[in-house]
């Protein structure tokens, strides 16, 4: 939008400075021995390759062999030795870079302070300086030298840092990338002796390798989120991304205040998101002792949970439905908690509903109205956290025939890891070859089972060694077509078989519908996997992924199959880097390049999945790490005993409630169900297809389906209440009604009797989607 807005005389000497600037580059990682320096020698060596002027100083290998194999034939500006009770350091020698004024330079430990004395206290002092001369710099970082992240590794892990770097120290970052690895992999490199002598062996254990790795993922995706907010603002787009989620709660100066604020804590914590609320008084109005009392209590509640608090002023009550929408389209809210109203259908129509009103003007905003239960439980809305008693008690449960069945499949079956990535074209595949090579370094039986490298030079040249299997040969129309071939692989019986695309679906005629599958046959086999897929094919993500793109993926894998791999490992890649790969021809054919670029690969959409990745693979690093340590999670432990209700029909938003129904019951535990009422003449092979398709994504999905047959239409609230009472839902979820007036004052308005009938659920109202050009 201000494309042809004037510079400032500012803007003027910050872009003529930034010519002559160097770029900086870092590589975060959870921990030591990430794969930090390897990667950043790597793209030494591919910047040399390209004519680029490239050394290194102060850089450290930790005597790991892959690393050092890396060095090659860099040129080597020796750095400052000095010590430091008896531990050796290294400063760059700056005066001696700046002589040799090199395009870039490679150096280790962003956080390194300096020896005492020297000109420049830190190494990211003499980094500034050496940008301001010119010379660009990529080096490294553990996200526990972060401050902020610091804090939050000292409470999780106990880790001690002697020194921590500004929070701001990102943005002075042309490019940052995320360096993930599952703690699987650290612990295998810490057993194989390649991670050099650490001064704290007691952080490398599974949950603490977790936890720095989750904060890593999300302190990445936080950065992401900042130049994704950035380009929508300059592209003229208001409101939510849809990413990063936003919740505001809109509280009352009375007794319940402080139980929704409780409950959008709560809800902050699993969804990851910031959290602020909003408390409306009359203008001109004096507060009352019991208000003011009130008011005290809230704000103090709110400041010690870390959120934002405002107050807002009204003439009349009927401005406050306006008010809160503005609020939140300002301020990019994705979620609105607030309480049930109280009011009958009569004073609704009299006084005007806050609620109703609304629902009727928010768009891209769910609303999530808290369930009154104070009768019952009081203000107690917090999730409670498992006993030690009950944690000891499952130690001595006695295991049934199933169960030890179930055990024993998976102790036979292999093992199964998944590279994953923002978008093709981010190194997924070329991961996976590589592993494969180091792999059979090590004597392991490593075949291709199946391979697509689109014709990328740097993905063939990473077959190396391994034996790539015959695909199986079919003939469709008249064409002969090629799949993997799951009955040879299964012949041949190798150890560890690689196999690309996950989310393919198989011609017809083929044994099994989807790869996916065939991976699952091959595991049950006893064979282990190492498989690829984009963020984009996960079945929950599906929505998310429409909105950003404006594209719907057609071939997606139940997210279930995810939740099966031992291991996921998220390629990271800057959506710049991708942009260029993509004109240099490296993703997709030259010819396809400019409509790819002006399409799915605009920089925005590569922004928003890029965070959509982060964010989805650390809350699977969360979820992991509280399946076997109940108290370990960075959220917080869950509300037990949830059940969740989705109300669906049979309109376009169907799909969107069940897929946001199995996210919520995932993240909470639960159990969750689906229930269509039919209304009459709602008969026929469409209807019946439309039916079957919600049941079969349902089930796949992991829910019980159920419909009700042939009901009138007035009965369609009641039927969807009475089968939530049956099921003792605690919350329902529920979609913004698509009648129109009239037929909603015929037929009656399902989403309003259920929000006035159901004041004792926690009932959610899913926003429409919203598609935006950008």
């Amino acid at each position: 939008m201000g494309t042809y807005r004037r510079k400032t005389p500012e803007e003027l000497l910050l872009s003529i400075y930034e010519l002559h600037r160097g770029r900086l580059k870092i590589y975060i990682g959870p921990v030591s021995g990430s794969g930090k320096t390897y990667q950043m020698l790597r793209e030494g060596q591919a910047l040399k390759a390209q004519g680029i002027d490239v050394v290194i100083c102060a850089v450290s290998t930790n005597q790991s062999p892959e690393t050092k194999d890396q060095l090659g034939d860099l040129e080597r500006i020796p750095s400052i030795h000095w010590f430091q009770k008896d531990i050796e350091k290294k400063d760059l020698d700056v005066e001696a870079i700046v002589a040799r004024n090199p395009e870039v330079v490679l150096t280790d430990g962003l956080a390194h302070q300096n020896c005492e004395g020297a000109e420049r206290s830190g190494r990211l002092d003499d980094i500034k300086f050496l940008l301001s001369n010119g010379i660009s710099v990529i080096t490294t970082v553990n996200v526990y030298e972060l401050e902020g992240a610091a804090d939050l590794a000292r409470k999780w892990t106990g880790i001690e840092v002697e020194y921590s770097l500004p929070a701001e120290v990102l943005t002075l970052a042309d490019d940052i990338v995320l360096i993930d690895v599952t703690p699987e992999k650290i612990l295998q490199r810490l057993s194989d002796g390649h991670l050099g002598k650490r001064q704290q062996r007691s952080l490398f254990n599974k949950g603490n390798l977790s936890k720095l790795r989750e904060l890593a993922l999300r302190m990445v995706a936080e950065d992401v989120n900042d130049s994704l907010e950035k380009h929508r603002e300059e592209q003229g787009l208001q409101g939510a991304s849809g990413i990063a989620e936003k919740v505001l709660v809109s509280a009352q100066y009375y007794w319940n205040g402080s139980i929704h604020i409780r409950r959008g804590q709560q809800i902050a914590k699993r969804l990851n998101g910031d959290l602020s609320v909003v408390t409306f008084w009359k203008q001109g109005l004096t507060l009352s002792k019991e208000a003011a009392t009130f008011k005290r209590s809230l704000w103090k509640l709110t400041e010690k949970i870390g959120a934002s608090m405002e107050e807002i002023t009204f003439r009349s009550k009927r401005e406050i439905p306006r008010l809160l929408v503005k609020y939140a389209i300002e301020h990019n809210i994705t979620r609105i908690v607030m309480g049930h109203s109280k009011q009958n259908a009569w004073q609704e129509l009299w006084k005007g509903s806050i609620a109703n009103s609304l629902l009727k003007q928010i768009r891209g905003v769910d609303v999530f109205f808290v369930a009154d239960r104070a009768d019952r439980e009081g203000e107690r809305v917090l999730p409670t956290r498992q006993s030690r008693n009950e944690q000891k008690a499952d130690a001595y449960h006695r295991l049934s025939s199933q169960e030890v069945k179930d055990k024993i499949d998976a102790i036979r079956g292999g093992t199964f890891k998944v590279y994953i990535g923002a978008a093709p074209g981010v190194g997924k595949t070329y991961k996976m070859l590589r592993e494969g090579n180091d792999l059979l370094k090590r004597g392991i039986d490593v075949v291709i089972g199946l391979l697509e490298t689109h014709g990328r030079k740097e993905t063939l040249e990473q077959i190396g060694d391994l034996e790539i299997l015959p695909r199986l040969r079919m003939e469709y129309r008249g064409t002969v077509l090629e799949e993997m071939d799951t009955a040879a692989i299964i012949k041949r019986n190798p150890e560890v078989v690689l196999v690309d695309e996950l989310a393919h679906t198989n011609m017809p005629g083929s044994k099994h519908k989807k790869r996916y599958m065939d991976v699952m046959e091959l595991l049950d086999a006893g064979i282990s996997v190492i498989s690829t897929v984009n963020v984009q094919h996960l079945e929950s993500l599906n929505d998310a992924v429409e909105q950003i793109t404006g594209v719907r993926v057609r071939e997606t894998f139940p997210d279930s199959i995810l939740q099966r791999a031992n291991e996921v490992e998220l390629i990271d890649v800057s959506p710049k880097t991708l942009q260029e790969r993509m004109k240099d021809g490296k993703i997709y054919a030259m010819a396809k390049v400019d409509q790819a670029l002006g399409a799915f690969f605009k920089i925005g959409n590569l922004i928003a999945l890029r965070e959509l990745a982060l964010r989805e693979i650390a809350d699977d690093v969360d979820e992991r790490l509280e399946a076997w340590e109940r108290v370990g999670s960075l959220r917080g432990p869950w509300r037990r005993q949830e059940v969740i209700y989705v109300c669906i029909t049979l309109g376009d938003h169907a799909e969107r409630l069940i897929r946001r129904g199995f996210r919520i019951a995932y993240r909470l535990k639960a159990c969750w169900y689906v229930t269509y009422v039919q209304e009459l003449k709602q008969n026929g092979p469409v209807y019946d297809k439309r039916i079957n398709d919600l049941k079969e994504l349902t089930e796949r999905l992991g829910g019980t389906f159920k419909m009700i047959p042939n009901v009138l239409p007035a009965r369609v609230a009641s039927l969807l209440l009475e089968r939530s009472q049956a099921l003792q839902s605690t919350q329902i979820i529920i979609g913004q009604s698509q009648r129109s007036w009239l037929r909603k004052s015929l037929r009656g308005d399902v989403t309003k009797q259920i929000l006035r009938s159901a004041r004792n659920v926690d009932v959610l109202v899913v926003a429409d989607l919203i598609r935006e050009e950008a």
